[in-house]
């Protein structure tokens, strides 16, 4: 942990356009009509398809991520995952709009888990459109060590009793077009031998943001209210070849949501609304 308390409140600004392109393949790709259009709402969740940080193939790591370092401390730890997150939503955004994100890092942290050693690090994102500032985001993002041996895969079972369920198959192709849409090298997502040979996973990793998001259309489609605030964490990797089930009990002023393979939950999820 020695001096990335240098890193404590470092900033970076960028902006980018809200593409209603982008809100489209990702709604077409999920089984929607993709008829968003620029004026419209921004779909929650959807400014992850923006804010790309490419990178020339001499700034990539092996694991296909942008290279440690630069904006984000230099944690020695192979694996890096994003753990999960916490949203507020002031106001709307619009597709059309430019954007403004501030991101600060807010906190580093080591713990000790099952695994060995992790390193926490939340960055705070700060998103402001033409009426100010509209979402305020913190991600945590977890630097391991290797896991030891291969992960299990998974046995398919029907989906769990819950007031609203879907499921979803996530395969190999929308696995591809989420990495692409978010412009997302990690090769746990898309290259098969990598993920198992390398990270020793059973089978390609289902994408955290992706389950969050299919979370949070579930709400939205169930809910009578506007959401206003939605946070997510990450319990255990789910996989392709594995139906995936998108679950909801609602609540008062809101509902809890979790996706699930077999019997264990892999992400959970609470949303507040207005």
């Amino acid at each position: 942990m020695s001096g990335f308390e240098d890193w404590l409140g470092r900033s970076q600004s960028t902006s980018d356009v809200l593409d209603a392109g982008r809100s489209n393949a990702l709604d077409l790709a999920l089984g929607g009509d993709g008829i968003l259009k620029a004026g419209d709402p921004l779909p929650a969740l959807d400014h992850w398809l923006h804010f790309w940080d490419v990178r020339p193939p001499q700034g990539l790591g092996a694991d296909g991520h942008p290279a440690k370092g630069g904006f984000l401390p230099p944690v020695k730890l192979p694996r890096r995952m994003w753990a999960g997150g916490r949203l507020t939503f002031h106001k709307p955004l619009f597709l059309g709009d430019e954007v403004r994100r501030t991101s600060t890092i807010v906190n580093v942290a080591e713990k000790s888990g099952r695994s060995g050693t992790l390193v926490f690090v939340t960055v705070r994102h700060e998103l402001a459109g033409r009426d100010g500032l509209a979402v305020t985001e913190e991600q945590d993002l977890v630097y391991r060590e290797p896991a030891p041996g291969v992960l299990p895969m998974p046995t398919a079972m029907p989906a769990p009793p819950a007031k609203w369920t879907r499921s979803v198959d996530p395969d190999t192709v929308l696995l591809f077009r989420y990495s692409a849409l978010t412009m997302n090298g990690h090769r746990i997502h898309y290259d098969r031998p990598y993920a198992m040979a390398e990270e020793g996973y059973p089978a390609l990793v289902v994408h955290g943001p992706l389950q969050a998001a299919l979370l949070i259309r579930l709400a939205a489609s169930s809910l009578d209210r506007p959401i206003a605030s939605f946070e997510f964490r990450g319990q255990q990797p789910a996989f392709d070849g594995v139906s995936l089930h998108i679950c909801g009990e609602p609540e008062e002023g809101g509902a809890q949501l979790w996706t699930q393979q077999g019997e264990s939950r892999n992400m959970i999820a609470t949303v507040r609304t207005a």
